[in-house]
C-alpha cells in the first residue's frame, strides 16, 4: 500500500515510510497535526541514551518484537506485542529491543489535556 490522501484523510503502511532501522516520521507523512507520533524500529543490541521531554506526554506501543523501558529511577518494564506505556514529559526514559528480532514500537505524544467523547453520528443522505 502507497501513501494515499484525500480531502480529511490520510492512509499508509509503515513500510512506506522508510527503510531499515530508525525513525518512520508518522505525523509528517499523514498531516497529522494534534499530536505527535513517530514510529521506531530499532535493532537489538542498540543502547539509547535516556530522555525526556519539556512539555509533551508520550504513550509507547509495541507492534513488533519486545522492548524494555526504563525510566530514570531504574524501574524497567519488558513490553511486547501489545505492550504499552504512558509517560509523563519529564520523566527520564530509554528504550531498548530485546529478544531476536528488531523491535517495532509507536510513539504518541502531546500537550494540552483530552477532547472527550465529541463524536457524532453522520448520515451521507
Amino acid at each position: 500500500m502507497a501513501l494515499h490522501k484525500g480531502e480529511g484523510w490520510s492512509v499508509a503502511n509503515l513500510d512506506d515510510l522508510g527503510d531499515g532501522p530508525g525513525f518512520r516520521k508518522i505525523r509528517r507523512e499523514l498531516d497529522v497535526s494534534e499530536m505527535g507520533v513517530n514510529a521506531i524500529v530499532q535493532p537489538v543490541g542498540v543502547e539509547p541514551d535516556f530522555h525526556l521531554h519539556e512539555r509533551q506526554e508520550e504513550v509507547y506501543f509495541v507492534h513488533q518484537g519486545a522492548v524494555d523501558i526504563e525510566f530514570g529511577d531504574g524501574t524497567k518494564h519488558r513490553l511486547e506485542v501489545g505492550g504499552l506505556a504512558r509517560v509523563a514529559a519529564d520523566t527520564p526514559r530509554k528504550v531498548t529491543a530485546v529478544g531476536d528480532q528488531d523491535a517495532v514500537y509507536v510513539i504518541f505524544g502531546a500537550e494540552g489535556g483530552y477532547v472527550g467523547r465529541d463524536g457524532q453520528q453522520w448520515n451521507a443522505d
